[in-house]
């Protein structure tokens, strides 16, 4: 039995597959990004939700903790606070009971589930936004500085664009399009000035709450809005930088073919997916786009088995593909 744990912003996924390829358990929890949305929790936020996760699916499958051969947990944040990961990195062991798993940073997750742990770059795109690529066993990640003047092409960047647009609707520095009354009647507003209130005071600028804005941008681009479209071209644009800058510091040369792939709910946007892929074509660098080939907490699971030191053989990969069918929607992450 491998435990996969693919932490995001939002939510937290769970998956338990056996050595043939066989999803014994799944289980959803809260998110585990645990120094914003979740500050006053802390660490300890990160393992009421591994508690609550993994106790779900050990049940479902009917098996104990001490069944679980090994796991990998990729955690949103880690390794960006240096002083936190011991704490974190201890966290998996007080829940499961002994020491057969690896901690890391979520975008391994995405990485692994999307391209099968195969050299190349995958770029995530949900709450937050970053790449992630191998070659030849060297990692590189670009991307994901923070919300707060990075995460280029997310799910929080998409809705913080869209919010500035609407404020440029309601003084008239915009024609107003569908964005501002879709924003209005989601938000409930009364006036377009208590948006502020919504966003500062009773959300607390949090950024899992301002980040289930986007759907809403892709309803209005949907609808005609020219100023939300071009949100979410930039979006596609911006990921697609992240990629590229992978690419360059990873040593891949221009005429090297580079497999990349995607995972994050953000692409489940066409108009996002689209203007990424005629972004990286436009170039001279030769990139060979991938479809997913698992989400990325199945990828946690593959994962784990491979630092297991028994990695899921080619029959088993095929059975699990063929019971995990995916779209880039159920890629959630970051």
């Amino acid at each position: 039995m491998f435990l996969g744990v693919d932490g995001g912003g939002t939510k937290t996924a769970f998956c338990l597959i056996d050595s043939a390829g066989t999803v014994r358990a799944r289980a959803v929890a809260e998110g585990a990004y645990y120094f914003a949305d979740n500050a006053a929790g802390g660490v300890e936020h990160v393992a009421q939700v591994l508690r609550d996760g993994v106790g779900a699916v050990t049940e479902d499958a009917g098996i104990t903790y001490a069944d679980i051969a090994y796991a990998f947990l990729g955690l949103p944040g880690y390794g960006e606070v240096p002083g936190d990961v011991a704490a974190l990195d201890a966290v998996p062991g007080k829940v499961l009971g002994h020491r057969r798993y690896a901690c890391d940073n979520d975008m391994i997750c995405g990485w692994a589930g999307s391209l099968g742990a195969v050299d190349g770059i995958n770029v995530i795109s949900g709450t937050g936004s970053m790449t992630y690529g191998e070659r030849h066993g060297r990692g590189v990640r670009t991307g994901g500085w923070s919300e707060l003047f990075s995460d280029e092409g997310s799910a929080y960047w998409i809705a913080a664009r869209a919010l500035n647009v609407f404020s440029r609707m309601s003084d008239g520095r915009l024609p107003e399009g569908p964005l501002a009354e879709i924003l209005r009647r989601r938000l409930g507003l009364t006036t377009d000035l208590e948006v502020i209130d919504v966003v500062l005071n009773r959300w607390q600028g949090h950024r899992s709450e301002i980040a289930s804005l986007s759907p809403l941008v892709v309803e209005a681009a949907g609808q005609g809005d020219t100023q939300a479209a071009a949100v979410l071209t930039e979006a596609g644009r911006e990921l697609a930088l992240l990629v590229d800058s992978a690419r360059r510091r990873l040593g891949f040369a221009a005429t090297e073919p580079v497999p990349v792939s995607y995972s994050g709910g953000v692409f489940g946007s066409s108009a996002v997916l689209d203007a990424f892929t005629r972004e990286l074509h436009t170039g001279t660098a030769r990139y060979e786009l991938r479809r997913p080939l698992f989400e990325p907490v199945v990828g946690a699971a593959v994962y784990a088995a491979k630092l297991a030191g028994t990695p899921l053989d080619a029959a088993a990969l095929a059975a699990l593909r063929s019971t995990s069918e995916i779209t880039p929607t159920e890629n959630h992450h970051a």
